[in-house]
């Protein structure tokens, strides 16, 4: 699949993945749209965004948006087909993540992660969709995570929004076909992201020890394996040998999964 002179937007692609992602579509000769709610973060990834361009007249658009809210989300996306038409590839990298235990989390936390994560998705893909039909291609791209394949200590607000969205890339899958506009769905493990670094400051010690035995990825190696999972049309995006492995077998894995992170929680309790 050749990048060059197609439109791509990316939400969140102020930072960490999205924004990683972004500079190799850049390299690749793309224009690009990436919308996130930060001004300031926008303008610095646009400035970073353009410094690898492979062809100065590519374009690199910025759009300010909180894809929460369905109204900003549907205004960004077609202000973007405005400017520079109909995506070729849409990918929803705008999430957010609070974990913590679950009686203590504000009921607030859950209503917005999934606000964000899930619907924030969710109406950018039904503002691309139709477009997409009509001229009978396009790739969409949704973030979901290594929560998302199996449910964390921890990550109660978060798991079930990225589990959402598996389940709409897997039922908007056979769907899309036919028109010929590609579903992938990425789960990602642990990034080294302004995300993962926020989410360290509320960790309870016991998601915190079950996260730290898994290998942290860089940004950049994450966009590399989601390009290559675009260019080779796949379904399911799954960066590295652990994630690969949960995808393929979670139901075998799942309960020595439970059993290993239910170890290590004991161990933790013990010693309060």
């Amino acid at each position: 699949m050749d990048f060059n002179a197609q439109h791509i937007i990316i939400t969140g692609g102020s930072s960490g993945i999205g924004k990683a992602t972004a500079k190799l579509f850049a390299k690749a000769g793309a224009n690009i749209t990436i919308i996130a709610r930060n001004l300031d973060q926008l303008e610095v990834a646009q400035t970073e965004i353009s410094a690898v361009k492979l062809h100065s007249h590519q374009q690199i658009f910025t759009l300010t948006a909180d894809v929460s809210q369905r109204e900003q989300a549907e205004t960004a996306i077609q202000t973007a087909i405005d400017k520079k038409g109909v995506p070729d590839v849409l990918i929803t990298s705008a999430g957010i993540a609070y974990p913590g235990y679950f009686k203590e989390i504000p009921i607030d936390i859950f209503e917005q992660t999934m606000a964000v994560n899930y619907f924030g998705s969710l109406y950018c893909v039904r503002a691309v969709v139709p477009l997409m039909q009509q001229q009978r291609r396009g790739q969409i791209v949704l973030l979901s995570s290594g929560a998302g394949l199996i449910g964390i200590y921890g990550y109660t607000a978060y798991s079930p929004s990225k589990f959402a969205l598996r389940g709409l890339a897997e039922s908007l899958r056979g769907e899309l076909k036919p028109f010929r506009i590609g579903v992938s769905i990425v789960y990602p493990p642990d990034t080294d992201t302004p995300q993962l670094e926020a989410e360290n400051r509320t960790k309870p010690p016991e998601t915190r020890k079950i996260t730290k035995t898994t290998k942290t990825w860089t940004a950049e190696a994450v966009a590399m394996e989601i390009i290559k999972g675009i260019k080779k049309q796949k379904f399911a995006i799954t960066p590295g040998f652990e994630i690969a492995l949960l995808h393929r077998l979670h139901s075998i894995l799942a309960p020595i999964l439970n059993g290993y992170m239910d170890k290590i929680v004991s161990q933790i309790q013990q010693k309060k």
